[in-house]
């Protein structure tokens, strides 16, 4: 009973940690997986260093091109952080007033 009282600050400090930190992170490396699976020829997207562009072409080994206002550049699709395409043709919300 002494040795489960002496542990138990440790349990807690490894159940809070892996509630705020390492569940999080990895629901979050769950999606940018699911999101580099599911993009697309066509698709709007800025890069995690905040370059925008338009998917032109995907490549078999992780890798797609994206066509900007430099040029076209390619990047691991890895790199991509946030998809445009939908955010773009979703209807504005009117205020009210």
């Amino acid at each position: 009973m002494e040795a489960l009282n002496q542990f138990a600050p440790f349990i807690l400090i490894f159940a809070v940690m892996y509630f705020f930190m390492i569940r999080p992170q990895m629901k979050k490396q769950k999606q940018e997986k699911k999101f580099a699976q599911e993009l697309k020829k066509g698709d709007r997207v800025v890069t995690k260093s905040g370059l925008h562009g338009k998917i032109i072409e995907l490549g078999n080994d992780g890798t797609c091109v994206i066509e900007t206002m430099a040029g076209k550049l390619k990047y691991e699709r890895s790199a991509l952080s946030l998809e445009l395409s939908q955010k773009l043709n979703a209807p504005v919300k009117e205020s009210k007033k």
